[in-house]
This record gives structure tokens, C-alpha cells and sequence, in this order.
């Protein structure tokens, strides 16, 4: 089964959350609004700060925010920030690891597969994450909110 790591889950949630934040939020103030464990927070914040998808601050009114809006961060980075490289096989995009990859009659076959779920997963942002959490039945059609935003 292909499933993604909890880290991974928690920093797209956190993410999520410092999209809504109106300002620089806390580890603590983080992991109280989603649920979580503090060290766990601050361990997917620092991975998620390395790769550049937040930013920190410090000081006395210091914290975190995004370095880009949700609607600029794909799940594919946010994946790439805590798992590393997405690859289903440990043949894909030439990595070494696989024992019998020399007699392997379907060795770098992979590649397709895998590249297609990397661009479906770059497609996705965490705007669209965050809009999927709304019930169906309570979002508007995109016409409807374009003709609401253009008022």
C-alpha cells in the first residue's frame, strides 16, 4: 500500500493552519489548534523551515508563517520536505539499492509511474487541500465565488 508517512500529514495540516494565521504563530499555539504533540509540531516546522516552505522568527513576538501562500505549495513539496524524494520503487530515477536490479525485466519501468504521480501531486496545492476540507455541499461553484469576488 502506497500511504504517506504522519509527518507528512501533520505538516500539510500545520501548514494549512499558518495559511489562516493573520500573523507569526508558535509551536505550542500551533499544536494546540490542530491537536498534536508540541514536539511533534516543532520537529515537522524545523523540516518544513530547512526546506524553505516556512519561515521562522524569533525574538519575544517570533514564531512561524509561510514563505509562500497556499496556493503556491504543492503536496509533492510538502512530501519532498519530510519523506524525501517520492519514489515507489528503489529503482525509480535511477537510485541504487535494489539487489537483483541487473536482472530485473522490468527495471527503470518505473519511471512513468512514478513521474505521474509526482506531477499529480505537484498539481495539488495546499489551497486545494484546504478548500477539500469544506464539505461538497457547502462550497460555492467557481462561478458563483468569481462572481462574488468580483463584486
Amino acid at each position: 500500500m502506497l500511504r504517506l508517512s504522519r509527518l507528512t500529514d501533520y505538516a500539510v495540516v500545520a501548514l494549512v493552519r499558518l495559511g489562516r494565521a493573520e500573523s507569526v504563530e508558535t509551536s505550542p499555539g500551533i499544536a494546540a489548534a490542530i491537536g498534536l504533540p508540541e514536539p511533534t509540531v516543532a520537529k515537522v516546522l524545523k523540516a518544513l523551515t530547512i526546506s524553505g516552505l516556512v519561515i521562522s522568527q524569533r525574538g519575544a513576538h517570533g514564531g512561524y508563517r509561510l514563505s509562500r501562500p497556499l496556493t503556491a505549495i504543492s503536496v509533492a513539496e510538502v512530501i519532498l520536505a519530510i519523506d524525501g524524494p517520492i519514489a515507489l520503487a528503489s529503482c525509480v530515477d535511477g537510485a541504487v539499492g535494489c539487489e537483483s536490479q541487473s536482472l530485473c525485466p522490468v527495471a527503470g519501468r518505473w519511471d512513468p509511474v512514478n513521474d505521474a504521480i509526482r506531477e499529480a501531486l505537484t498539481g495539488i496545492t495546499l489551497a486545494d487541500m484546504e478548500e477539500a476540507a469544506i464539505p461538497r455541499a457547502f462550497r460555492l461553484p467557481v462561478e458563483l465565488s468569481t462572481a462574488i469576488a468580483g463584486e
